[in-house]
């Protein structure tokens, strides 16, 4: 309509808008122009991926430019090939995919045309850095040291609310936003570094525009883009460069199942099957034993894999080509842009299995030595092995989840469960529990590479299962020296509590010393308690120790039958071995170790790695109650 005014309006020969001599008629038509042309030539609003990169293996680049009735236009760009222009029901996306095999780095020229009309918009090739494709993951030989981001430290007090975003800062809502940012961690890396930790996990740091609640991140509105009150895109480049230079790795929380409601697509999606609809909302069961059960209903396994997380997050259909092409180019640009060791990915069975696998493989050929952990929360050992790479369990079913990494939810539920309250043995009670999870190692197709751990933010604090110091001992011996990748939860290493029944905000409290005008500052040996103190020592101690011990990165477990409530089991190789010896009774034990003969026939004395002081373990060692032996043998 618009274009037929302005046909009509100067139909005549040399008629220009100057020429018209009615003011009023001359100043609506310059509006009307001005109009026109705002929305001929500015019409893109959002490029994802905003940029990307020459000379990787993903060379075949589907970039989704975003503006008003963009689908209008032809394509085309005089340095690339375009293989494909995909359009969808909603005529304000556009998906072009160009083949950037032999692109050099550089500015690409894009020419959108309709009809006479035409504008163009330039696009990136960056250089990669070198030897990027053989960027080295976390492994066993790292430990990783979980961080709530908002609740660690608050390095920069000016960016803790931002006008651009819904929730602001308040610190006396213990479900609310406390200002914990990159800038905090980066000041703590020393500190972090000092406990023993070779890898920093923090949760989710991208934004999350959520009313109320966007402090944990999981419910992100942009994943192209760091939230404002956590930094900028540059401060999180920034905090993986300080992390190299110390020698330690940066671990990206990834959630490939679900986006917030916030999202800056919800409102105008690109497809109508984007996210799933059945139609509108339907909540998952949470049941993830019907991705693997043969059993299983058809509804009760699409309710599980396509029902929403809860209602504020959107979830994702991977099943849909433009969705998984989407995910996968935005895992590969952040590995790039953030040059990053690894992801944690969130509710990993939740995802269409099929393409999780297909995102999972992407990513691992791109960058064969990386490491990515997938969160399987389930209390079977078996279950849990089914979504690890190369899995003989999920061969029975022709599936192969690609995944390198899950975590250990067996061994933190005996941990939690409670194993070292129970101070008398049964068949099923006491330290055998942790023995009988170690007994199924034989179903992890690669079980030092699954994540280790006692607590994190989902559930209830160490302290709360055990507020006793020897107790927590315990748990750290367990932690250094069995098989896997240990991972710590931020303020575990000074006796942080937390009871998850009283709310997620009271297993996420604030780190002492990092908020300005904190009373007490436990970053500091002279700001810690006695006690706390004690903790930080303990678990600075053996997590340092552990950091050269190939032989609990990579040796053989053997371990015996409890008895009397006492666990006996070795870490050894060809070249080294860790005897571990936990009393978990209330009684002292006197422990012979002539049972032990097949894995101490070279060795007489061992060192505690603790006091240093020398055992002979071919005499009766002595526990006392609730106490543990790590020895190195000699």
């Amino acid at each position: 309509m618009l274009c037929d005014f302005l046909f009509l309006a100067t139909k005549r020969k040399h008629m220009t808008i100057a020429t018209i001599s009615n003011q009023k008629t001359r100043f609506a038509l310059a509006l009307l122009c001005l109009f026109y042309f705002t929305q001929s030539y500015a019409q893109i609003n959002r490029i994802e991926p905003p940029f990307w990169y020459s000379d990787m293996h993903h060379t075949d680049v589907q970039i989704l430019f975003y503006g008003k009735n963009i689908a209008q236009n032809k394509v085309s760009t005089p340095n690339l090939i375009i293989k494909n222009i995909q359009k969808t029901e909603n005529p304000n996306y556009l998906f072009v995919t160009v083949d950037t095999k032999n692109a050099a780095p550089g500015s690409y020229t894009f020419t959108f045309t309709n009809g006479k009309k035409s504008f163009t918009q330039n696009y990136s090739l960056k250089a990669r850095r070198k030897d990027s494709a053989l960027r080295k993951g976390f492994d066993s030989s790292d430990m990783i040291y979980l961080i709530m981001s908002d609740r660690f430290a608050n390095g920069n007090p000016t960016n803790d609310s931002s006008p651009n975003l819904i929730e602001k800062a308040d610190r006396t809502n213990k479900d609310g936003r406390h200002g914990g940012d990159i800038e905090g961690i980066i000041q703590h890396l020393d500190y972090i570094k000092e406990l023993g930790a070779t890898a920093v996990w923090p949760t989710p740091l991208c934004e999350d525009n959520d009313e109320k609640g966007s402090y944990h991140t999981y419910g992100q509105s942009d994943v192209y883009k760091i939230d404002e009150r956590f930094g900028t895109n540059e401060d999180y480049v920034r905090l993986s460069s300080e992390l190299h230079k110390r020698g330690m790795k940066l671990i990206k929380d990834y959630v490939t199942n679900h986006w917030g409601y916030k999202h800056w697509m919800m409102d105008d999606l690109p497809t109508y099957d984007w996210i799933h609809q059945f139609p509108g909302y339907k909540q998952t069961s949470y049941r993830m034993t019907t991705q693997f059960d043969s059993n299983a209903a058809a509804i009760d396994r699409n309710v599980c894999m396509d029902g929403w997380f809860v209602q504020s997050m959107p979830d994702l259909n991977q099943s849909n080509p433009l969705v998984l092409n989407y995910l996968i180019q935005n895992a590969l640009w952040w590995i790039e842009f953030a040059d990053l060791d690894g992801f944690r990915v969130d509710t990993y069975p939740y995802a269409d299995k099929q393409a999780i696998a297909h995102w999972t493989k992407a990513i691992m050929d791109e960058y064969p030595d990386f490491n990515i952990v997938g969160e399987a929360w389930l209390y079977s050992t078996a279950q849990i092995a089914y979504w690890q790479k190369d899995s003989k369990i999920a061969a029975i079913q022709s599936y192969n989840s690609n995944l390198p990494s899950v975590m250990d939810f067996m061994t933190q539920s005996v941990i939690s469960e409670g194993v070292f309250n129970e101070d008398k043995q049964d068949w099923q009670k006491g330290i055998v529990g942790i023995y009988n999870t170690l007994a199924s190692d034989f179903l992890y197709p690669n079980c030092n590479n699954i994540l280790l751990f006692a607590e994190n933010h989902d559930t209830n604090r160490l302290n709360q299962y055990y507020p006793e110091f020897e107790k927590y001992r315990l748990t750290m011996l367990l932690l250094a020296t069995l098989r896997g990748i240990p991972q710590l939860y931020y303020g575990a290493e000074i006796g942080m509590a937390g009871d998850k029944s009283k709310g997620d905000g009271d297993i996420r409290r604030d780190f002492p010393g990092g908020w300005p005008g904190d009373l007490q500052n436990a970053f500091t040996k002279v700001g810690r308690t006695p006690d706390q103190q004690k903790y930080f020592e303990l678990t600075a101690q053996l997590f340092n120790w552990r950091k050269t011990k190939k032989v609990i990165h990579t040796g053989k477990t053997t371990h015996y039958v409890p008895e009397n409530n006492v666990y006996v089991y070795f870490r050894h190789n060809d070249n080294e071995s860790v005897m571990v010896l936990i009393n978990n009774s209330t009684e002292k034990q006197t422990i012979t170790t002539e049972r032990f003969s097949e894995n101490l026939k070279k060795y007489s004395k061992g060192t505690d790695v603790i006091t240093q002081k020398t055992i002979a373990i071919q005499q009766p060692i002595v526990l006392e109650p609730k106490t543990g032996l790590v020895l190195e043998l000699h």
